[in-house]
Parts: structure tokens; sequence; C-alpha cells
């Protein structure tokens, strides 16, 4: 049988219009005794659920059941009605017919509507088209929806709307619930996996006296009851490594932090990443440990490691993935006397590839926009990038060999960081002379301003860190890394949007 939505049939109809037909219906169900907003429903089964039966029951009749979902098809046909009903595992046809329910429960079933939830119970049988059925017993309104669902049932077309209607994007989307419940998997799995290897879970502030961990700008709010500024956290890793000190060996919290900077395709200023540390490891430890937990949870959620992104490639998260060093790249990239060039000849060939690099920009400066901008997006297949610059990275240990470089290691897949990893520091004084070489640089005079070095964290490491590593993984772009998706805001259930005018925020808009 083929259903189609009532709205699709006259979709000219404006949606006040609709929406006072359905306060005159919802009116009516009440006028018959029946409260259009119903009460618990108990003994539902699912469709899914429902299906399994029926076929294990040898499609047998007899088997009876009691769905609740919402009505996302209806057909009218005289004494009899057909609909679907959805619920959050799939979709299943209901047939009511006059004469088994009776004239009354009848006529109310008739002024169901496409997005109204309902419940109903009776016995399953096969159509003649070959569809498991509920024959319609029981029937009762759980609640009536006054304005209607996209009219293409498909899914809606106006992004935009999608992000800022999320409700309506998985009503009519099943790719996008389905994004949505692997996105649930692949954190439970990471959870899985954590502690199965004896990491414990933990919980830190997300307001905070001074923003610390990383270098960005922060949300300010006032704290009235101790009458100063407070910071949402850009990031938890200071606090993390204060349990470190604690006697905590293996840790990690996933967190939600908040960055007052730019969108795009893939920044969101409210962002969810997990970070992780354990005492007497190093950045190798977390090398190992990051590529064994995305292999693991990609073959426990998706069942293979060869997956697409949005662009149709393919990534293969088969082990070992490439380890390669900084300078290695930018060498491969710019030729093998890159770093003897003197600095204006570096600033030229940087300008000849359509790069712009002032001529007070030092070396470094250079080297890392050629990275950033010519180097990173290339880096398809999961690679990690070791070794970087010492400046770039003010809380890693410096490579024992080469002062010049850090420990540390950047993991690009699909061209760009899903995660950074360190061999962190645990030497206060170094510490403090790193915080205090950062805060004087022109590019981070506000933090100066506003007092970021964090003196009860340096008085923290005072009393002796251990030599530790640690790591960040963004869990929104692993997410959208694992299920191909082209944007961050397709795996936040509600991203941060622009504000709609008043008229856009009107009733019928």
């Amino acid at each position: 049988m083929s259903t189609v939505p009532t709205e699709a049939a006259a979709p000219s109809i404006p949606v006040d219009e609709i929406r006072q037909q359905r306060l005159e219906k919802l009116e009516r169900f009440r006028q018959a005794g029946m409260d259009p907003y119903g009460d618990r429903v108990d003994n539902i089964t699912s469709t899914t659920a429902a299906r399994e039966r029926f076929e294990a029951g040898g499609q047998a009749e007899g088997i009876r059941v009691t769905l609740a979902g919402r009505f996302t098809a209806k057909r009218n046909m005289g004494k009899a009605c057909f609909a679907d009903v959805k619920d959050e595992q799939g979709r299943m046809q209901v047939y009511c017919q006059k004469d088994v329910i009776g004239e009354e429960l009848f006529q109310l079933f008739k002024l169901m509507d496409i997005g109204d939830f309902a419940t109903v119970s009776g016995e399953l049988f096969r159509t003649r088209t070959d569809e498991v059925t509920v024959r319609v017993e029981e029937f009762k309104i759980l609640s009536k929806s006054l304005r209607p669902l996209p009219e293409k049932w498909h899914g809606l077309t106006d992004v935009q709307q999608r992000y800022r209607q999320r409700y309506l994007d998985l009503i009519s989307n099943d790719a996008v619930r389905d994004v949505f419940k692997k996105r649930t998997a692949i954190v439970r799995g990471i959870r899985q996996f954590l502690d199965g290897i004896g990491f414990m879970e933990v919980e830190t502030p997300m307001l905070q006296p001074i923003p610390g961990g990383a270098a960005a700008r922060p949300f300010e709010t006032f704290y009235t009851a101790l009458d100063c500024p407070m910071f949402m956290r850009i990031a938890p890793e200071l606090y993390l490594k204060r349990l470190l000190v604690g006697g905590f060996e293996k840790v990690y919290e996933i967190n939600r932090n908040f960055r007052n900077e730019g969108l795009s395709r893939r920044h969101n200023p409210e962002f969810t990443m997990i970070e992780i540390y354990q005492a007497y490891g190093n950045c190798e430890t977390m090398m190992d440990l990051v590529e064994n937990l995305v292999t693991t949870v990609a073959e426990q959620v998706l069942g293979t490691l060869q997956i697409q992104n949005a662009e149709g490639q393919t990534i293969s998260l088969a082990r070992p993935w490439r380890r390669v060093t900084y300078a290695e790249l930018v060498r491969e990239r710019m030729g093998q006397d890159w770093y003897e060039l003197p600095l204006a000849d570096q600033q030229a060939k940087a300008r000849e590839l359509g790069l712009t690099v002032p001529a007070e920009m030092e070396a470094i400066e250079v080297t890392h926009e050629i990275y950033e901008k010519l180097i990173e997006s290339t880096l398809i297949q999961p690679t990690f990038v070791t070794r970087l610059p010492a400046p770039l990275v003010p809380l890693a240990k410096r490579c024992q060999d080469d002062p010049s470089v850090v420990d540390v290691f950047e993991l690009e897949i699909n061209g760009q960081e899903i995660a950074p990893g360190y061999s962190e520091l645990n030497d206060p004084v170094e510490q403090l002379n790193r915080f205090q070489t950062q805060a004087a640089t022109a590019e981070d005079r506000a933090a100066q301003e506003n007092g970021r070095i964090d003196d009860d964290f340096l008085l923290a490491m005072e009393h002796g860190m251990p030599p530790a590593g640690g790591m960040g993984i963004g869990i929104d772009r692993l997410v959208m890394l694992l299920l191909g998706q082209h944007s961050i805001r397709d795996v936040i259930l509600f991203p941060q949007l622009r504000p709609r005018t008043k008229q856009e925020n009107a009733p019928d808009a």
C-alpha cells in the first residue's frame, strides 16, 4: 500500500490556517472525552520487536502488540484507514476499520494528522502487499501536533532550518538520526575502551578563574557571590595535571570546552573533546593509545577500518599509521635545503606559492604558515606529525637530542588535526619560563593583561608531577571523520547559529 502525507495534498495552505484546523480537531477530541495530550503508556512494543515477534511466531495470527509513536503517513478509505506509526526504531503500518473499533473511535482516528503521537493496540497480520501491519483494536491520541511537518517528507532542504529546527530534521531524515545514534555509540566505545585498560573518568571545573591549557579567547562572565570575573574553560588540561600530582595515574575527561572564536565547518565555539593523561608515559605512549582506541571504536561501531570522507575518498585506518617529523614534511614540500635558506628567500618562496607573508614574519612563522596552509590539508591518511618547533607548544617537553623541538605529535587524518599529544612538561621552573615567554609575545598581550599565568598550577607542579603522556581528541571532529560528514554542524545536535531576527522568529515564519 502506498501512503502519502496528508499535508502533501495541499502544500499551499497557509500554516496559520492549518494550525487553526488542528486546534478545532483538538477540541473535538476533548469533547469526545479523549485528552489530546495523553498520559503514560505501559507495555509498549517497538516496531522492530513487533516485526520480529511476528516472524518468529511463524506469521501466525493471535500476536497482539501495543505501539506508540508519531503518525508519519495516513490514507482514508471510507470505512477504513491506513496509517504509518514511527517510533525510535522504525516504522509500522496500522489498519483501522470502523467495524472493529466502532463509529465513535473511528471518527476520532480519522481526525489524526501527520505529526500526531498516538498509541494503537491490536493483532499483527500481513497484508496482500506483504506488509506486516497492526489491525487496530484500541487507539488513543497522545499528543496533537498543531503545525505540519516539512512538506518534503524525505527531509529538509533548507540547511539553516535543519540546524535551527533539528527536531524536524530528526523526524524527517533517518540518515541524520543514524549519525547521532552512532555518535553516542562512538562516545560509549571510547569510555569502554579507556575504562577497560584502567583509566578513571573524572570531572574538572568548567567555570575557571584563569583560563589555561590552550591558546584561545575565552568567554567571560562574573561570579557575583565571589565578586570576581570568571571564564568558561578553554581546556581542562591544567586541572587534570593537578590530579597527576595528587596521585591518580591514568585519568580522562570527556568535556565541554568554550572558545570565543569563529564559526566554520570545522569549528564550533562550544565543542566536545576528551583529554587523557597517563603517568610514566610519554608521547609515544599516547600515539600507541590513540591508534588502538580509534581502530577499536571504528571496528566496534562501523564494523570496518575502511571509511570514506565527505568527498568520497577512502581512508584506511588499518595499523600501523605513518609517523613523520614536522621538518621532514616541510622539506618534502619545500626542498631539502629549506631550513638552510636565508629568511628573505624563505619569504619569497612562500609568496610564490600564494601565501601572505609580511616582511616582519619570522622564519618559524613562515614555516608554520606553509605547514598549515599547504601541507596539513594533504594528510588524508592517518599521519602522526612529530617533533614540532618548541615555541609552538609551550606545555610539552623538549626532545633530549634537539631542544629546538618538543616531543609531541599531531594526529592528522582527512587533512585536519584529530588529536595532539605530548610528553608532558613536568619541570615547574621551565614551565614558568614558558608561560612568561608565551605571555610576553605580541599575539598574547591580552592573555598577559588577563593574568593567565596560573600560579596555583605552578604551585601544584612544585610539589612534584610525575613524567606523563597526555593528549586531547576532538570528539566532534572524530565523529565527522568516522561518519564521513562534511561539517561539524552535522554532528552537533544544536550547533551555534546567528540569532534570528524578530521577523524570522514570528510564529508563521
